[in-house]
């Protein structure tokens, strides 16, 4: 997924919207959603991609380990989410040339 938020150490990186991309593995039992093949069996992946663009286009963070921990927890208080894995990078400018900045987390309910 890719979202457009402010974010970022320096004061450049949060002046002006900047790419974020965003991948998300989800844990969850889905031994029912695979039997009844319904959506109300499952997680709902419109609401995790919800969740990723509310924190992303949000109020700024400096590092990218709070934004991925941010999406983190608004994903496992989503329905049948037992773990979340978030991966976030961005390329800004003055970072080139290297490809990507990127931190990837894993959570779990405590």
């Amino acid at each position: 997924m890719s979202f457009h938020g402010r974010h970022g150490v320096r004061d450049a990186e949060r002046e002006s919207a900047q790419e974020f991309k965003v991948d998300i593995e989800v844990d969850a039992d889905l031994r029912d959603a695979s039997r009844t093949d319904r959506l109300a069996d499952t997680v709902d992946y419109t609401k995790v991609r919800a969740a990723a663009k509310e924190v992303v286009e949000g109020p700024s963070m400096q590092l990218l380990e709070s934004l991925a921990a941010a999406i983190a927890e608004r994903v496992l208080q989503l329905p049948r989410v037992e773990g979340v894995s978030v991966r976030v990078a961005k390329q800004p400018p003055s970072m080139q040339p290297i490809d990507a900045a990127a931190v990837h987390i894993k959570r779990t309910h405590a």
